[in-house]
């Protein structure tokens, strides 16, 4: 159940499909497909910050295949390449049979009818495990644009806050903080330049964007609850830049972080020039090989709250099949195959994604012993959905897209205007924007 947009809680190559007798606790209730011997499958896999999670997945794909009488063949596609890749498949009708893909993919493709209804083998899956996070079942639900679930769930990620506990606990803080208010706190505690404790980007990037969600925190909203009107000017979105205008005045954030590309936030934090991050793990999983020292000096958690409530979006990857699939039965059958306890459980081990079934959240590695994973369940069991509590549509994303946040904090920080001013071009942008999808 979702309260006030935040979810509360509540070897491997080996197994087969059919014929296991050791897949009794998280073992599928549906029928088993009907599996052609001699047939052939492709399956587009997602490359991930894991070389080992990615091999283990094609392994286990090509090992199920074999045992099956299926030829596979694997793709493991660069994740930013995936819309492109798919794009020019669904104009050459040579999409795979199954792919993994993330949510924003998802939804767009399931409202122009591209994939399978799945929802018998959503619900199997999630009834043998536990049942599914809310995390993954509210974000990845398509019945009302696709008349079915189309995307089966196999991880969430979204953004963290690394912290640099060694510093901060040295400064008395042994806890991250509950509230960007306490974030700043913790920040001029430890603030030294050129050493710069608030590593968050304000840039036009992707990571500029967390910045929406602390506006919301703030009781700033892009639009109504209609997701038709504009309505980025407000007092919420006052007392936000407030916020970050004073910890801006604060000297709290690194020179250069409102130019940064995508990387500037990992590079800072990498390279001991900021004491927080908002990122994924993966920045993480580098100072394991590249600073060892740093890694274990690093702990994370979900992101900080407002006076207006905390806003820490996740985002499923899910699974799913095209209707142009020619071996439909065979691809839900690997399907239901790799959201099982013992690929998973692997899998997450040397993965950067949190859970997305209650059974899975009691594997070995989200235990707490490993501080990245720890993180990821914290944000799985806290996190919101996406643009939450504003409405997630075609619009939204455009804002998204066009960095119109990242662009009015800008116009405060750097070029010096007033609050009105830049909260009156915002507003102009964001209206012309949703005006489009009218």
């Amino acid at each position: 159940m979702i309260r006030n947009g935040r979810w509360t809680r509540r070897q491997i190559l080996g197994t087969t499909l059919v014929g296991s007798a050791g897949l009794a606790a998280g073992r599928r209730a549906l029928a088993a497909p009907a599996i052609v011997k001699g047939s052939k499958l492709t399956f587009w896999g997602g490359l991930i910050f894991s070389e080992k999670a990615n091999k283990l997945q094609a392994e286990t794909i090509r090992k199920w295949g074999a045992d099956n009488g299926v030829a596979v063949d694997v793709v493991m596609i660069n994740q930013n390449e995936t819309v492109q890749k798919v794009s020019a498949a669904i104009a050459s009708n040579t999409m795979p049979d199954a792919l993994d893909l993330g949510l924003d993919l998802l939804l767009l493709l399931s409202r122009q009818g591209v994939f399978l209804p799945i929802d018998d083998l959503f619900d199997s899956v999630g009834k043998a495990q536990g049942g599914w996070y809310p995390a993954a079942e509210m974000a990845t639900d398509t019945r009302k644009v696709a008349g079915g679930r189309t995307g089966l769930p196999f991880g969430i990620t979204g953004n963290l806050l690394l912290r640099r506990n060694d510093l901060l606990t040295k400064a008395g803080f042994s806890k991250p903080p509950a509230t960007w208010e306490e974030l700043v706190t913790q920040c001029v505690a430890v603030n030294k330049p050129p050493f710069h404790a608030l590593g968050l980007a304000l840039s036009n990037v992707g990571d500029g964007n967390t910045q929406i969600g602390v506006l919301q925190a703030y009781g700033g909203r892009i639009a109504d609850e209609t997701g038709t009107k504009a309505t980025i000017k407000s007092e919420g979105t006052r007392e936000y830049l407030r916020w970050v205008k004073d910890a801006w005045d604060k000297k709290l954030f690194p020179p250069g972080n409102t130019t940064w590309d995508g990387a500037g936030d990992n590079n800072a934090y990498l390279s001991g020039q900021t004491a927080f991050i908002a990122n994924t793990g993966s920045v993480g999983i580098a100072a394991k090989s590249q600073d060892p020292e740093l890694f274990n000096a690093t702990l994370y958690s979900s992101l900080p709250g407002g006076p207006k409530g905390n806003y820490s979006p996740v985002g499923p990857n899910v699974r799913a099949i095209p209707k142009s699939s020619k071996n439909p039965d065979a691809a839900r059958a690997l399907l239901e195959h790799l959201a099982q306890p013992e690929f998973m459980s692997a899998y997450y081990a040397d993965a950067i994604y949190g859970p997305v079934t209650k059974a899975q959240a009691k594997f070995k590695v989200f235990d707490g012993k490993d501080a990245i994973h720890a993180g990821l369940l914290d944000l799985v069991e806290r996190g919101t959905a996406p643009a939450y509590p504003d409405v997630y549509n075609p619009a939204f994303a455009d804002v998204w897209d066009n960095f119109v946040v990242p662009k009015m904090i800008q116009r405060v920080v750097i070029d010096n205007w007033d609050f009105d001013r830049a909260m009156d071009e915002a507003q102009k942008q964001t209206q012309a924007i949703y005006d489009k999808y009218k």
